[in-house]
């Protein structure tokens, strides 16, 4: 069955990931391979990750953070600073 769970920007990690108003529990029941799309304003990403996912640097990631919420991250750089999304922004997963 399709799912959709909307959400905006809240804040920046220390990391300068993205971070969003979802909560990683709310995804308990969304699939983690491809068949997942997450969208913030035009950037979109495949796929939900768990902290130490060992993907390569420069990936865009839908991460469900430490933070207890999904965050957007570049691996080894700053979302914030690479997608320049500022707070309010929309967020959408789709499966």
């Amino acid at each position: 069955m399709p799912g959709k769970i909307e959400g905006t920007i809240v804040a920046f990690s220390s990391d300068g990931n993205l971070v969003s108003d979802i909560p990683n529990s709310s995804l308990a029941g969304a699939p983690r391979g491809e068949n997942v799309l997450i969208a913030c304003d035009e950037h979109e990403t495949i796929g939900l990750f768990e902290p130490g996912h060992g993907q390569p640097d420069m990936t865009l990631l839908a991460l469900l953070g430490e933070s207890g919420f999904l965050e957007l991250t570049i691996v080894s750089d700053s979302a914030k600073i690479m997608l320049g999304v500022s707070r309010g922004t929309p967020i959408v997963v789709k499966w």
